[in-house]
């Protein structure tokens, strides 16, 4: 994993000041910076993960529950040699027509493929994550699903991990 750094802070100082105007229900208190992290060896040589709130799964897997007053707090595992017509989209808090014309544009899944096959990243570990972003409890998403989906990139063997937001 990546080495966390004491010389640099988060890339966005405001970001709980962005997501409390942005979700006002929010209602974040915390003033604490999220430090920056160092990759320990070249990215031709790191193995990657994608964790994404995009709501993309294995077709046939247990759908997101997306009517759900306070959002569903689970991921999924989406098998990083899936050809994006194995995998399909549960959300409904964005656009998804775009997305699924071509799934690249929410989930680059084959980009990511063909990254690792260049050899421009060390390759890509045996899943990714996604989970639907629409969850109204900060502090369930904090100490519940972000503590699991960040165990699940440890336990994957993850050097680096690239996130994205839906």
């Amino acid at each position: 994993m990546m080495e966390p750094s004491n010389t640099r802070e988060q890339l966005r100082p405001g970001l709980w000041v962005t997501i409390n105007e942005r979700y006002p229900g929010s209602m974040i208190t915390r003033s604490e910076t999220v430090p920056l992290a160092a990759l320990r060896q070249p990215l031709a040589a790191a193995r990657l993960t994608f964790v994404s709130s995009a709501g993309v799964q294995p077709k046939g897997s247990l759908p997101f529950d997306v009517v759900h007053p306070v959002g569903d707090y689970s991921f999924r595992r989406v098998p990083s040699n899936s050809k994006p017509e194995d995998l399909e989209i549960h959300q409904l808090k964005y656009p998804t027509v775009d997305a699924h014309r071509d799934l690249n544009v929410i989930f680059p899944i084959e980009r990511l493929q063909e990254l690792a096959a260049e050899g421009v990243i060390g390759g890509l570990t045996p899943h990714l994550f996604s989970f639907i972003g629409y969850n109204m409890d900060p502090e369930r998403l904090e100490q519940t699903l972000a503590e699991e989906i960040a165990d699940a990139v440890v336990a994957e063997g993850a050097d680096a991990a690239l996130l994205c937001p839906a």
